[in-house]
């Protein structure tokens, strides 16, 4: 995909990792017209963020990646603890819960984030969008009406500017927001992608060894014939050459250098927990890693980053093309930057060992309770919460919330529904008693969380209109 020298676009996102692309294919099946720009000449080619949250693959079923998530992904293996060459015994490294009704991702799933944004870059073509590669935001104003930005290919006119150009986000900078944070570990750490010899190690396990230089751990991955190699550094700096991390490789486990044939991939980074003082300056939003960083001990920051885009992309959609008023787009900052400072304490905590890698790194329990668009609670429910997955007739609650409309479940009550005026938008499913929900008429937004909820209809016409919804009592 080439720009012409003048371009005009609804909205205009920096950076195709992950947050980008997530928020890109949100804004495509909302028939939303969006331009994805990456500074790189292709997709980012390491497995840094690897694991997928059980909240996030809910996030991406939505997206229409889910199947593809499954075939390329695969369960976390059991930690295996080495010291001098012998295997000490296994470690379980995340919780692993049963699925059921109401959360049907009872664990997280291993797979490369060059995967993940492979899958979703396939997405986003099928749905009629793409990337345009080797190309830098320069520079940016913004007015009343809109943001005009200045690429390497020349200018931009959008009506919002997305920066999900990560941790070192130029947008950011450029709109003068600072980052708030610490360093979570001094000491510097490489991690890298690596091919190993024949059976010289399993793929069974995820490695764990510990040495006086620093630990160094070795995780297959799942879909590939690589491991990912992370290690601290108490003394030095890291060497990320080939020749560099096969030496490492060699000095603190039992296999030679010559067992590392290829090194695919490699970076170093200090650990840093990091939040943006705000998420938004006018008509520019921050998403992922622009907006917080986060240590890749507690797997939240790819899984926070998805979920700001999937948050921050219906509200562009609604405000774009259904007359919503602007000020939902104020809901962003509102309920995302909570979530991301929670986030970032957890990572920290899970980093320093003094939490483990239990329920509330899955985000499955995060949700917006007390906030803007939380009014109301049915059953046993609340608005802002998360809502459940379950039976459905033929089909489960997810498949009847998936898309970019808002969902009025009602269940287990006889009460009269209004029709919707505009039934693109809103669409009403109706449900025998399920207890994970209780009695009640539930509105589903359509980032799965719920909006507004109550005995009966009573408040809900009032509630819709600011999103461009509504409704009629009959026909």
């Amino acid at each position: 995909m080439e720009l012409n020298s003048v371009k005009e676009t609804g909205v205009l996102i920096a950076g195709a990792g992950p947050c980008g692309l997530a928020l890109a294919c949100d804004l495509a099946r909302r028939g939303v017209p969006a331009l994805l720009v990456e500074q790189a000449p292709a997709l980012f080619p390491g497995s840094r963020g690897k694991g997928i949250q059980p909240r996030t693959r809910e996030v991406l079923d939505d997206l229409g990646v889910g199947d593809a998530v499954r075939e390329h992904g695969g369960p976390a293996p059991v930690g295996m603890a080495w010291q001098d060459g012998e295997r000490t015994g296994e470690h379980r490294m995340f919780r692993v819960a049963a699925p059921t009704d109401a959360e049907p991702y009872g664990e997280p799933w291993m797979m490369p984030q060059w995967r993940t944004q492979e899958i979703l870059l396939a997405r986003l073509r099928e749905l009629g969008g793409d990337v345009v590669f080797g190309t830098a935001l320069t520079g940016l104003a913004q007015d009343r009406d809109g943001v005009t930005a200045q690429l390497s290919t020349g200018p931009v006119r959008a009506s919002y500017l997305v920066a999900a150009d990560g941790g070192r986000s130029t947008v950011r900078r450029a709109l003068g927001i600072a980052m708030t944070g610490e360093t979570v570990d001094p000491a510097p750490m490489l991690v890298a992608d690596v091919r190993i010899a024949g059976d010289a190690l399993d793929r069974l396990n995820w490695h764990l060894m510990n040495t006086d230089a620093g630990f160094i751990a070795l995780c297959p991955l799942p879909g590939t014939e690589d491991f990912q190699l992370t290690a601290q550094f108490k003394e030095g700096e890291p060497d990320t050459s080939a020749e560099g991390v096969r030496a490492l490789v060699a000095a603190r486990t039992h296999l030679e250098a010559a067992d590392v044939t290829e090194v695919r991939w490699s970076s170093d980074f200090r650990p840093r927990a990091a939040l943006a003082d705000r998420f938004r300056e006018g008509r520019v939003f921050l998403a992922g890693d622009a907006a917080h960083v986060h240590s890749p001990a507690g797997g939240q920051g790819l899984n926070t980053s998805v979920q700001d885009a999937y948050n921050l992309g219906w509200k562009l959609g609604q405000v774009l093309d259904h007359g919503a008023s602007a000020a939902l787009l104020d809901t962003y900052e509102q309920e995302r930057r909570p979530v991301a400072a929670e986030m970032l304490g957890l990572s920290t905590r899970i980093h320093r060992g003094r939490q483990e890698r239990g329920a509330a790194a899955q985000q499955l329990g995060i949700g917006y309770r007390g906030g803007p668009l939380s009014s109301g609670r049915a059953g046993v429910l609340e608005a802002g919460d998360r809502a459940p997955d379950g039976p459905a007739g033929d089909r489960r609650l997810f498949d009847v919330y998936r898309g970019p409309h808002f969902t009025l479940l009602a269940v287990g009550t006889d009460t009269e529904l209004p029709e919707p005026a505009a039934t693109e938008g809103l669409r009403v499913h109706r449900l025998g008693a399920y207890e994970a929900y209780g009695k009640g008429l539930f509105l589903v937004r359509p980032d799965g969380y719920l909006g507004w909820a109550g005995e009966d209809t009573g408040g809900l016409a009032e509630y819709l209109a600011p999103l461009g919804l509504d409704l009629k009592t009959g026909p």
